[in-house]
C-alpha cells in the first residue's frame, strides 16, 4: 500500500490486489450492458449504476489485516497486508442493499438524464443504492410465459427458516406432510481384504411439500 504503515508495523506478505480487480470487473459488466441492447439506454444505465455499487462495496470493504510476531507472542513486531473479507460478509452486505433497492426511472435532470426514484416520495438515489426497473414476477403461482411452474408440489424443509422454509416456499399456501419409507446402506464393515459389506435398512422418513 502507498499509505505508511501504523507505528510498530510494517507492510509485507501478499494483499489483495483490489485495483487490479475492479479494473477487471468494471470490463465485465460494462460489456455486459452494452451487450443489453434490448432494454436501450435505461437498462444499460441501471447495468452501469449497480456495477459501480458492487465495485464500491468491494473498496469500501478492503481492510488491514495483522500478525504479531516477537517472543512469546509479545507483538513487538506487526505484519500488515491490505484484505477483503470473506465472500460471504460481502454477499451479505449485497442482499441486504438487494433487499433495499429502489425503483427507478430514467429523465432527463438538467442537462442530462439521470437515474431518479418511480415513485415521487421515495430518497434519492445514492452511489451505494442498488436500482430497478420492473417488479419482480411472482413465482408462485405457475407462469407459462416466463416458464416458471410455481411452487405446488415443492419439496420444502417445514423446520428451516431459511429459503427453503416451507413458510416462503409455499407462500403461505401451507403444506402438506406424508411419510415416506426409503432404502438405505447400514451396519456397514470393512472386510480385509478389501471390501466394505453393508445391509439394507428402511426407515421412515417425513416429507413436506406445498399445497
Amino acid at each position: 500500500p502507498s499509505e505508511p504503515p501504523a507505528p510498530g508495523s510494517r507492510w509485507a506478505g501478499c494483499g489483495d490486489n483490489l485495483s487490479h480487480g475492479l479494473q477487471l470487473g468494471a470490463a465485465f459488466s460494462q460489456g455486459s450492458a452494452r451487450a443489453a441492447t434490448a432494454g436501450g439506454p435505461v437498462l444499460r444505465a441501471v447495468h452501469r449504476h449497480n456495477g459501480a455499487v458492487g465495485r464500491a462495496v468491494l473498496s469500501d470493504s478492503l481492510d488491514t489485516r495483522c500478525k504479531c510476531h516477537g517472543v512469546s507472542g509479545s507483538c513487538s513486531v506487526k505484519t500488515c497486508w491490505k484484505g477483503l473479507p470473506d465472500l460471504g460478509e460481502i454477499a451479505s452486505d449485497l442482499k441486504s442493499r438487494y433487499l433495499a433497492a429502489l425503483k427507478v426511472t430514467h429523465r432527463l435532470v438538467g442537462p442530462r438524464k439521470q437515474l431518479i426514484p418511480k415513485e415521487g416520495d421515495a430518497r434519492p438515489v445514492t452511489e451505494m443504492d442498488l436500482v430497478y426497473l420492473i417488479n419482480s414476477p411472482d413465482y408462485c403461482t405457475p407462469n407459462p410465459q416466463l416458464g416458471s411452474l410455481g411452487t405446488q408440489d415443492r419439496p420444502c424443509n417445514r423446520s428451516s427458516v431459511g429459503s427453503d422454509s416451507c413458510e416462503l416456499l409455499c407462500c403461505g399456501r401451507g403444506y402438506n406432510t406424508y411419510t415416506e419409507e426409503v432404502q438405505e446402506r447400514c451396519h456397514c464393515r470393512y472386510r480385509w481384504c478389501c471390501s466394505v459389506v453393508c445391509r439394507r435398512c428402511r426407515r421412515s422418513l417425513d416429507r413436506h411439500v406445498c399445497k
